[in-house]
């Protein structure tokens, strides 16, 4: 627990199922105030419904930039403004790049870099005039290379690590802005477009053998936003239980 987080203003996007509906819960859990937005009407009704203590729940594409300025002039009447935004919403297409037509393409790039733009614009007009905030990316660990068959998600990740320096540069000291990096994680996204026997092959090749949960992944975001972190920003944070450090080989057990 942190106690600096109760009673902390939180906006969770993509916060009506997997990572978001994960760190939603536990920012409820730190005493947070906790607004979510999605884009799915019927996930965001069952969410508010599994979690009571949210103050709210807000239908927006963070795309549409008209939507995302009437989902947080919401939130300013629900919580009167925002300390933490958790940008997390983003979707992915298995689909190798030959196949990528340009409306995925750009569907994929709106709603995973514009997305965190028009969100990031909204918090930050309503942190500056207070001279304080914390904003937090969902990235992810193929930001920082070529995975085949997701060229768009790809390139979207890697645009939001870099666009997470430049803003910490720009608004520093007073705001602290961080990219949370996943590998492989657990989620309805991720079931979707994984076999069992696909996943199967990707926890044999990760050090710590399985996929993240929700829990941990919401558990950084709890940790950047809290003041433990206050000398971190503009950093690129990745937990993926080992799998980016390069091929793995199981040692086989010695025997004395």
């Amino acid at each position: 627990m942190y106690d600096d987080l109760k009673d902390k203003r939180v906006v969770v996007t993509g916060g009506a199922s997997g990572i978001g509906y994960a760190t939603a819960r536990r920012f409820i859990n730190e005493r947070s105030k906790v607004v979510i937005l999605d884009s799915n009407q019927e996930a965001l009704e069952n969410a508010q419904s599994q979690l009571p203590p949210l103050r709210g729940g807000v239908c927006a594409d963070v795309s549409s930039p008209d939507q995302i300025d009437a989902a947080f002039k919401e939130v300013d009447e629900i919580m009167g403004g925002i300390d933490v935004l958790i940008s997390n919403a983003g979707i992915s297409v298995r689909q190798p790049f030959t196949k990528i037509d340009y409306d995925q393409w750009s569907k994929v790039l709106r709603v995973n870099l514009d997305g965190m733009f028009l969100c990031a614009k909204a918090a930050i007009e309503r942190m500056k005039p207070q001279q304080s905030g914390v904003i937090l990316f969902t990235a992810s660990t193929n930001g920082f290379a070529g995975y085949p068959y997701y060229a768009d998600y790809n390139a979207s990740k890697s645009a939001v690590i870099n666009l997470t320096k430049t803003i910490a540069m720009e608004c520093a000291p007073w705001l602290r802005i961080n990219s949370i990096c996943p590998g492989y994680v657990l989620t309805p996204m991720q079931k979707a477009e994984y076999t069992a026997e696909m996943m199967d092959a990707v926890n044999a090749r990760i050090p710590m053998g399985r996929h993240a949960d929700t829990e941990e992944i919401a558990a950084l975001f709890a940790f950047l936003a809290s003041s433990e972190a206050k000398y971190i920003t503009g950093t690129a944070i990745t937990i993926d239980g080992g799998e980016s450090l390069g091929p793995y080989t199981p040692m086989k057990t010695q025997t004395p």
